[in-house]
């Protein structure tokens, strides 16, 4: 089974040519369910429907508030009601959903939330879930406290399955910091007592390119020159017969499509054992 997880950078850049190549890319990856962070929205729709419907998928979306520090950045041109959200696409249905807004703890109203989406997989459910946390440089402690209410929701709703819980998503945070340890479970107490939570990427190839925030694409220019990964997707463990294995996991959109380059961040794709 096949997952991705994806920043898509709102309405910044050439977002019009970019959505192009973000439809061209998630085409050609084919994920059976997917997480989409920083999803644009209008008064008439958002990103995540017109995708679902050129691709044939189903959609669970999730509203958030726009963060503070995007206010200078948008266009006098803007369209009404222009917002962003969290968005799961999904090859089966989507048999429920729910929105858990995120602490800010004493960081700003950012608005961040996490959206859950129980899908109907074959096999049986698969609890998916989806967020984007605090973006703050020196914001390790909100976002510690955002990964304890992600690692509750996810006990709650992980169900009885075979299948483990898949988190997706921008976390803002390198794969040491507190926070990814905390969320994880396995190099410090876990935020939920006996959740243990694994990064698919411990899974990848010896060697394999890793950052999704990645100094070769062009939009980070004049940034930080750093080659950092803060994309994840996390899974529980594995069920006895194997249910939900990392099989393997790697980078998508890390190239131009048509000459423009799809979002500022890269996608994570990983295979599990379905």
């Amino acid at each position: 089974m096949r997952f991705l997880t994806w920043n898509l950078w709102w309405r910044f850049g050439p977002w019009e040519r970019r959505q192009a190549a973000i439809t061209a890319v998630l085409r050609a990856e084919q994920p059976d369910v997917c997480g989409l962070q920083e999803v644009w929205s209008t008064a008439e729709g958002h990103l995540a429907e017109q995708l679902a419907a050129e691709l044939g998928l189903h959609l669970a979306w999730a509203p958030a508030a726009l963060p503070p520090h995007w206010a200078e950045r948008i266009p006098a041109s803007a369209p009404p009601g222009l917002g962003v959200g969290l968005a799961v696409l999904s090859r089966w249905p989507i048999e429920e959903s729910a929105v858990l807004p995120l602490p800010r703890g004493d960081g700003p109203d950012e608005g961040r939330v996490a959206l859950y989406a129980r899908i109907a997989a074959p096999g049986g459910p698969v609890p998916f879930f989806t967020t984007h946390l605090h973006s703050g440089p020196a914001g390790s402690g909100v976002r510690c406290a955002q990964v304890r209410a992600l690692a509750r929701m996810v006990a709650d709703r992980r169900g009885a399955g075979a299948f483990p819980p898949v988190i997706t998503g921008d976390f803002n945070a390198e794969p040491d910091s507190d926070e990814i340890r905390l969320f994880g479970g396995r190099l410090t107490d876990p935020a939920v007592p006996g959740q243990m939570l694994l990064d698919a990427w411990r899974y990848a190839e010896p060697g394999q390119p890793s950052a999704t925030w990645d100094t070769a694409n062009p939009y980070l220019a004049g940034g930080l020159g750093l080659n950092i990964r803060v994309d994840y997707i996390h899974t529980g463990l594995p069920a006895a017969d194997g249910t939900g294995r990392v099989r393997s996991v790697r980078r998508a959109g890390d190239g131009p499509v048509d000459g423009v380059w799809p979002s500022d961040h890269l996608a994570v794709v990983a295979e599990l054992e379905a």
